[in-house]
């Protein structure tokens, strides 16, 4: 499985829903589009993510919503993924149980405290040096073996993830990657996708 998470900077392109249709077209149920743009006001968000919620129809893909459970569940997304900032899995499993909760985590701990509250999946990392932590050394491949052997839930992988990656990560024990520039910085976004899903045979369900 592979999650294309995005950035305000990303949706905020103008040809954004052009590239997202070509990666849930390219990827179907193998993908989940995350729309994840924290400065986006909650207007511009659930108008953008109706706009994506409708190319799951034809796709077989999935809309991820970062952090607004409100907007996934209203704008027909199959998920939401939660944050530090966002409430707690127990909550959003209460309020919103018709949708699928996935965590974002970075330790050992958080990811043992998603599983108890009963989320579908977790994103894990950083693993490799990666842009969005300048400074910060990856958690390594052992990390998500860690995970992946105490967490009965698939574990994806992110932070500076690349195709020639994904071997190890699975051999690791995750289930599947998450990435931001692979996919949309890529020149083609259709063609990154492939590549992720074919770097070591295409992944399971999200």
């Amino acid at each position: 499985m592979l999650h294309a998470v995005t950035s305000d900077d990303i949706v905020l392109r103008s040809d954004f829903v052009d590239r997202a249709r070509r990666v849930m077209h390219a990827g179907g149920p193998r993908v989940a589009v995350h729309v994840r743009a924290p400065r986006l006001d909650g207007r511009r968000l659930y108008d953008l993510s109706c706009r994506i919620a409708e190319l799951q129809q034809e796709t077989g893909a999935w809309l991820v919503v970062n952090d607004r459970a409100d907007v996934a569940l209203t704008s027909g997304a199959r998920g939401v993924q939660l944050t530090s900032r966002s409430m707690s899995p127990t909550d959003a499993r209460r309020s919103v149980p018709t949708l699928a909760v996935g965590a974002s985590v970075h330790s050992a701990d958080d990811a043992e405290a998603a599983t108890a509250a009963g989320v579908q999946w977790l994103v894990a990392g950083h693993v490799f040096e990666t842009e969005s932590h300048p400074g910060e050394d990856g958690r390594g491949t052992a990390f998500i073996e860690r995970l992946a052997a105490n967490c009965a839930v698939p574990i994806l992988a992110i932070g500076g993830v690349r195709p020639e990656h994904v071997r190890a990560l699975r051999d690791a024990g995750a289930h599947g990657v998450a990435v931001i520039r692979g996919v949309w910085h890529a020149r083609d976004a259709g063609a990154a996708v492939i590549d992720y899903l074919s770097a070591h045979g295409a992944f399971g369900g999200p």
